[in-house]
């Protein structure tokens, strides 16, 4: 069982968590601000135009961590949806945490490469 940044009540509530993705946690950190606090449908909207190249964050676009963060949103709001709650008037709180590190090895040289992990976790609540 996952230890969640943010715990809500459970009735009103639905959570996922992604684990061990191999994205960027500088980059997540800052789509993950971005999106948080804002309604499911709207922030849905934001990632689909950030990966479409429609709109950017400070200039940039973050495909491969926003295709990540909405795959995961959208994984909590079929769970939200399970439970029975209105996804209309869902609120998303998305944080991205450093994940394990791993040693990479490299054929035919002593060198290794390190390889990073990001663990995200979002919850939908209920207004």
């Amino acid at each position: 069982m996952e230890n969640y940044a943010l715990n809500l009540n459970p009735k009103k509530s639905a959570k996922c968590y992604g684990k061990a993705l191999r994205i960027s946690t500088k980059s997540s950190v800052i789509v993950c601000r971005k999106v948080s606090g804002m309604n499911l449908q709207k922030g849905k909207r934001l990632l689909q135009d950030i990966v479409d190249e429609k709109r950017s964050i400070d200039g940039k676009f973050y495909t491969n961590t926003t295709k990540s963060i909405l795959e995961i949103i959208k994984s909590a709001e079929a769970n939200a949806e399970f439970k029975g709650l209105d996804s209309s008037r869902m609120i998303i709180f998305a944080s991205a945490h450093t994940g394990f590190t791993f040693m990479r090895p490299r054929r035919m040289k002593m060198r290794r490469t390190q390889r990073k992990m990001t663990n995200i976790q979002v919850v939908l609540q209920q207004k």
